[in-house]
């Protein structure tokens, strides 16, 4: 018996090859890679915005917190418009303790609200309270690099603004 092995003839190509060429390995890494930088870049964002997020809801809650303050001693209200952008000059934000067993005045509490500021946004952080009528404002700036690309410095991009009937 005898084997027929088939021979390429002369002139004619070999069959078709499997597999990838390099060209096509190359390219492929080439867009995985890309997919992978785009990748890092939305969790680096991501991170970014999470932390400028927080500050905000920080802020809120110092804001409202105020506004407690400010309701608990209606009849001194008046005196809380004593918080602006000077009244933060020698405010640290370290040792925000307050007294627990004696009587807590609207500056005693508007010092350490004030210290409280510093601690939680940082230390270019400063609050204003306004007074018309019966309405009270407390408006909140703080420097919020991460919430904006390029803020640095006293660049206060981070502010919020809540008001209350009295």
């Amino acid at each position: 018996m005898r084997l027929n092995i088939a021979r390429a003839a002369p002139g004619r190509f070999a069959p078709q090859q499997r597999g990838f060429s390099l060209i096509e390995v190359l390219i492929s890494m080439l867009v995985i890679g890309f997919g992978l930088l785009g990748l890092a870049m939305m969790q680096t964002l991501s991170v970014r915005y999470s932390q400028s997020a927080n500050y905000r809801t920080q802020a809120n809650n110092l804001a409202y917190d105020l506004l407690d303050q400010i309701r608990a001693n209606r009849a001194l209200s008046a005196q809380f418009t004593k918080i602006d952008q000077a009244s933060f000059a020698n405010v640290t934000g370290k040792s925000c303790s307050r007294q627990v067993d004696t009587y807590l005045s609207p500056e005693d509490s508007a010092t350490r609200w004030k210290c409280q500021v510093r601690a939680t946004l940082g230390g270019g952080a400063y609050a204003v309270v306004s007074k018309s009528g019966t309405q009270t404002r407390v408006t909140i700036s703080w420097a919020d690099a991460r919430g904006a690309v390029g803020a640095v410095g006293d660049n206060f991009n981070g502010q919020i603004s809540v008001g209350t009937d009295l």
